[in-house]
């Protein structure tokens, strides 16, 4: 399934996993921890594929298509899990 956001978003979606998501998204899916880097924005193509993401100069960082969302969507539900064990251990 494709997608567009912005590479700010995406970058977000990155900075807003918790510590050791990137390893735990990158064994889930039998990928290199480089090539989930990679997918949020890295640029270390030596270590890692660039896994389909086509950027286009623009505002906001400019647009991001992202060929396949599995990574994205697998970093959704991680963020997802820690803001709900979050607000469950505030109770």
């Amino acid at each position: 399934m494709t997608r567009t956001i912005t590479f700010n978003e995406l970058r977000r979606v990155k900075d807003s996993l918790p510590s050791g998501s990137v390893s735990k998204i990158a064994q889930e899916l039998g990928l290199t921890d480089e090539t989930v880097r990679n997918y949020f924005g890295g640029h270390n193509f030596k270590d890692g594929k660039s896994c389909g993401i086509h950027i286009e100069p623009g505002p906001d960082g400019g647009l991001v298509m992202l060929d396949d969302t599995t990574i994205l969507d697998a970093a959704l539900r991680i963020i997802d899990e820690h803001m709900e064990l979050a607000h469950l251990s505030h109770h």
